[in-house]
């Protein structure tokens, strides 16, 4: 996965189209330039550019613009200004930080407006690979008052530049709270942003969490299947942890390919859960996820269905076996069998027993204990089995309890959950 909101233009740091937006935007307030102290020359010549602009008459812009010789402040910056939406117009981003420049020079710059322009200046010398500067200019348009959530992030992605990897992730967490202290709701591509940022500085704690506020707010299957597969790239993630992330695309319905239903099937058989595998490899034939004769899923099948067979039949001797042994391990196993075949209630009894026992991984059988529970019914209790995961297991936990929290949504509004694939 590849993040690269620079070159999207539906990402970038502030809206669409900002290379000529902002500059648009602000340099038709200067329009007006009654009261201000310029020739009669040039004050004609600057009403030509002017209206070439407006027109779209770039080449006329240019050599009313090129024409003016500005003698005083005021001049400098009407002239400066103009060149400014000139190279906007252009898509010209090293001309318009020059403009900029010369606008900041000029002398004749409303109070009101160095921010703003600070913030530009920095924005496009940041945009230009320059990031000392970009960081020098948006922190000066900070320290006038300018702490908007484009300019935090903006320095955000120029400590990414830099490798600053602790500073970017506390300036994106300073944005969220800019965000949330507005009132106003938070986007989902801001959160994408987040997720880039967390992603490229390689804080997978802070992917994880930025994600699970996403899903909190747009719990979408296809988000849920980004958040998800995302995931699943932390480096050395264990096994088991995979796993139990790709059961919760079963169950929000994120299972969308055949390479999420083979990758599934293909986790389940090496744990040694043969009959969830040949249970996913049968739900996706059903819904024409997988095609019954391709080689890998035929190759699946065949390996999976005898030994499902195997241990099913062998449960029913296991849990005298489970209920005398001295620790837990036993309780667990089968549990995680039971789990595997969908026997929640069992599984969760199993996990309950295992606990009690002692000699577990706690985090690993509370975590499997909260989604039995959910997925048997028991959504509160689920919930309260998932507050006790810590560790390793903790991120996992996060991501079931928010699907435990939107089932329990559902619940109370009546609305049908999504379907498990399995």
């Amino acid at each position: 996965m590849r993040f690269d909101w620079l070159r999207s233009s539906a990402l970038l740091l502030v809206p669409a189209l900002v290379l000529t937006a902002p500059a648009d935007s602000w340099a038709r307030k200067k329009k007006d330039t009654g009261g201000i102290s310029v020739s009669e020359v040039f004050r004609t010549e600057a009403g030509r550019a002017r209206a070439a602009i407006d027109a779209g008459d770039m080449g006329s812009a240019q050599s009313s613009i090129a024409a003016l010789l500005p003698s005083n402040p005021a001049e400098n910056y009407i002239a400066a200004s103009l060149r400014m939406e000139y190279a906007g117009r252009r898509n010209d981003p090293q001309a318009m930080r020059k403009a900029l420049t010369d606008i900041l020079e000029s002398g004749a710059v409303p109070a009101a407006e160095i921010p703003y322009l600070r913030y530009l200046a920095g924005y496009y010398s940041f945009y230009l690979g320059e990031y000392e500067d970009a960081r020098a200019q948006i922190n000066y348009a900070r320290q006038l008052g300018l702490n908007s959530v484009d300019s935090t992030m903006v320095l955000a992605e120029t400590a990414v530049r830099q490798k600053k990897v602790a500073e970017a992730n506390g300036l994106v967490d300073q944005a969220l709270q800019q965000m949330r202290a507005s009132g106003k709701p938070i986007s989902a591509s801001f959160y994408d942003r987040a997720v880039s940022l967390a992603y490229q500085t390689g804080n997978w704690q802070d992917v994880a969490r930025y994600y699970q506020e996403k899903l909190r707010s747009y719990p979408s299957v296809g988000n849920w299947r980004d958040a998800l597969t995302n995931y699943q790239a932390v480096p050395g993630m264990d096994s088991s942890v995979k796993l139990d992330l790709m059961r919760l695309q079963a169950a929000t319905g994120a299972l969308a390919s055949e390479r999420d239903y083979e990758a599934y099937a293909q986790a389940a058989a090496d744990a040694g859960y043969d009959a969830e595998a040949k249970a996913i490899i049968d739900s996706g034939i059903s819904n024409g996820k997988l095609t019954a004769g391709n080689g890998t899923t035929t190759a699946l099948l065949k390996k999976s269905a005898p030994k499902a067979v195997k241990t099913t039949a062998g449960l029913s001797g296991r849990v005298a076996k489970a209920a005398k042994a001295a620790s837990g391990s036993e309780s667990a196993s089968l549990g995680d069998d039971y789990f595997a075949m969908a026997q929640y209630p069992q599984a969760a009894a199993q996990y309950r027993q295992a606990i009690s026992k002692g000699g577990v991984n706690a985090d690993r059988v509370n975590l499997r204990l909260g989604i039995a529970l959910a997925r048997s019914g028991d959504l509160a209790g689920g919930k309260a089995a998932l507050s006790q995961v810590s560790g390793n297991w903790s991120n996992i936990a996060r991501f079931w309890d928010i699907w435990v929290d939107q089932r329990s949504m559902s619940a109370a509004a009546n609305i049908p959950a999504a379907s498990p694939a399995s």
